[in-house]
């Protein structure tokens, strides 16, 4: 069993960006656009707006490279970063733990994409094409894909 999971494992993981990715990028297409119910209940959130606006752009823009595998580990610490100050200073002041002050998801969001830095962007992802072909071009293999990365 432990061998079958083990083989799992790169696939489990891109399951859980893609999925982690989606439900992000929703976040902030809701707050940006007004799709999905739109932000806290309704609307979207004015351009420019500190920190709202900055807070949505980052949730669309990382969940979605996210959610592709692309630039994963980067897209993944600047949003754990985002969300581990919107927990700290949206929800931390009126309570101590996340369930007291509805931080969950916040919580939640931040660990989830901490994991992901470490972890790598596991299977499906946009950056395993890369580097399977610049690895093909580095010891010398053909690459049947690309003709052209053969080196000499």
């Amino acid at each position: 069993m432990n061998v079958r999971l083990h083989h799992a494992q790169p696939y489990a993981v891109g399951l859980f960006r893609i999925v982690t990715g989606l439900l992000f990028a929703s976040h902030g297409a809701a707050s940006l656009f007004g799709v999905l119910g739109g932000a806290h209940g309704g609307g979207t959130i004015a351009a420019g707006t500190w920190p709202g606006w900055y807070a949505a752009a980052i949730q669309l823009v990382a969940g979605a490279l996210i959610l592709l595998g692309l630039g994963t580990r980067a897209a993944a610490f600047v949003a754990s970063g985002s969300m581990a100050y919107a927990y700290f200073t949206v929800h931390q002041p009126d309570a101590l733990w996340p369930l007291q002050n509805g931080g969950e998801a916040s919580a939640m969001f931040c660990w989830a994409f901490l994991l992901l830095v470490f972890t790598g962007p596991g299977a499906l992802a946009v950056d395993g094409l890369f580097s399977s072909r610049s690895a093909a071009v580095s010891s010398g293999r053909r690459d049947e894909n690309r003709p052209e990365a053969v080196t000499a």
